[in-house]
């Protein structure tokens, strides 16, 4: 029996009747079609009656063609109220199913509503705020352990002093003349005495060693 039951028909009344007034309106354009043939056929056969010298048949024709022209004019006033019908109950339509859907999109709103309400929303955000904070605080506690696990700022020096190769002191720049000047040790007051029993040719000083000597007396002076 379940098989057996008919789905309900998505037809509406609305549906039925705007379907009715076409089939009307079709009705009467097709009427003014055959009208208006047979007007023109009457016309040309009044033609040749008159040509034959039948006038009184002749005006038989020309008195049904205007009947029919009289048919005609009501007709069109019956087509032009057919069409007005139909587009009312068109735009009826449409008006029916824009306000479904107000209808329908209301109630998904109120439903929204009831799952977002303010004091949910208000939670929510507390919620998030007390979060935040206490991810602050952690974060605090974690930068101070690391500041205060026994590591000063001495023993990095040290490590950084470490690290650097004798090389490396090679690449620093030169120290400037007033500061080698000081590192230098007090000129001697008296030239050593030489020997007598060296050679002749020790007491010719070597020139490096004498060009030294000048350049101390010079700056001392």
């Amino acid at each position: 029996h379940l098989f057996s039951k008919k789905k309900k028909s998505s037809v509406t009344e609305q549906d039925r009747a705007v379907l009715q007034l076409k089939t009307t309106r079709d009705k009467i354009r097709q009427y003014q079609k055959r009208s208006e043939k047979q007007m023109e056929k009457d016309r040309e056969l009044a033609k040749l009656l008159i040509q034959a010298h039948k006038k009184e048949r002749a005006k038989l024709l020309l008195r049904k063609k205007r009947f029919i022209e009289g048919q005609l004019q009501k007709t069109d006033g019956q087509l032009e109220n057919v069409e007005r019908m139909i587009q009312d109950l068109e735009f009826a339509q449409i008006e029916i199913k824009v306000v479904d859907s107000l209808k329908a999109g209301n109630e998904s709103l109120k439903e929204i509503n009831k799952l977002l309400s303010i004091e949910d929303i208000e939670r929510i955000l507390d919620e998030t705020q007390e979060g935040a904070e206490k991810q602050q605080e952690i974060s605090a506690l974690l930068c101070g352990f690391a500041a205060d696990a026994g590591i000063s700022d001495d023993d990095l020096e040290r490590e950084l002093a470490a690290l650097i190769e004798p090389g490396i002191a090679d690449q620093l720049p030169d120290t400037p003349a007033d500061a080698a000047v000081e590192q230098l040790p007090d000129v001697p007051q008296q030239l050593p005495d030489v020997s007598q029993d060296e050679p002749e040719d020790a007491e010719a000083e070597p020139k490096s060693a004498k060009k030294v000597r000048e350049r101390v007396a010079l700056e001392a002076s």
